[in-house]
């Protein structure tokens, strides 16, 4: 009798669940929270279809494990550490994009200020966003091709160093003949940076997305592209339709007008939201107003 009790104390210790403490808890909201973050990254990849063949593999070597294969497991223990770079090499614009997004998320610098970069709202003013808009609408009805990106918080530094130093203040007539036809500056993008234009004729990284649709061209894909490794808002214009599209975190809205594209541009700094608050402000002084008439 004495044996079946400790066996059974035995057993039930060996089940018997370890102490947890707080730090063990956050610990494991933070492994789950990066496996199911990584997991659906690798979904939106091709490493999605490099993990079915991982896992294949995988099962080749616990057969021959199994069945004590020595060749094939000597072979797998050797190409390991091979693959591992192979894999890190092949896939290096994935793992690129994954730490760019998760740079995005802003979770450190929201505690900790890595630069002292201005508020957003104040990046470009509503006379340069009039400008802006103003030079698309003309370049669009002219069918004129234009690229025009606008930098926000990731600096496009190494893409302004391909094109040509202008430095001047955004004017929708400069905008107008930088891409007017066969002048020196047309080929190629603009990049905007607070209320000035900083280069012309840069070359920008083509989008390898493979859901855009064929009919659009390399100005377009380019658009995307700069969109896909930065924050930037691009405006591209289509010479063969005279059609205005924007670019943004990698996603392309086609076929906009000078009304909707002034909205996305006041939404890109806040100033929705800032036009919104003052609006509502005015509202309840003028009720509280009335009121006081009313007493």
């Amino acid at each position: 009798m004495d044996s079946v009790i400790q066996i059974l104390k035995d057993t039930f210790s060996l089940l018997a669940l370890p102490k947890m403490t707080f730090i063990d808890i956050v610990e494991i909201f933070i492994i789950a929270f990066s496996l199911y973050h990584i997991i659906f990254w690798v979904k939106k990849t091709r490493a999605w279809t490099l993990l079915k063949g991982i896992v294949v593999l995988s099962l080749i070597y616990l057969v021959a494990y199994f069945l004590d294969m020595s060749v094939i497991i000597w072979l797998f223990n050797k190409g390991l550490a091979i693959g591992l770079t192979a894999l890190a090499v092949v896939f290096q614009p994935e793992l690129r994009k994954a730490l760019e997004e998760l740079g995005r998320k802003n979770i450190v610098t929201s505690i900790i200020p890595f630069d002292d970069s201005k508020d957003k709202k104040d990046r470009f003013s509503d006379k340069t966003i009039t400008e802006i808009v103003k030079a698309t609408v003309e370049l669009a009805k002219a069918k004129t091709g234009a690229l025009i990106i606008l930098e926000q918080d990731i600096s496009l530094a190494e893409y302004e160093r391909t094109g040509i130093t202008i430095d001047s203040a955004i004017s929708s007539q400069l905008l107008i003949n930088i891409f007017e036809h066969n002048t020196p500056l047309h080929d190629g993008a603009v990049i905007l940076r607070d209320d000035r234009i900083v280069s012309a004729t840069c070359y920008l990284p083509l989008s390898d997305n493979l859901g855009l649709s064929k009919e659009l061209g390399t100005r377009h894909r380019a658009g995307v592209g700069i969109s896909e490794v930065s924050d930037s808002l691009t405006i591209i214009v289509s010479e063969e339709t005279g059609k205005i599209s924007i670019a943004i975190h990698g996603k392309l809205l086609r076929n906009i007008d000078g009304e909707l594209l002034k909205k996305k541009l006041g939404e890109m700094q806040g100033k929705q939201e800032q036009e919104g608050g003052k609006k509502r402000f005015r509202i309840r002084r003028t009720v509280r107003k009335s009121r006081s008439q009313q007493d």
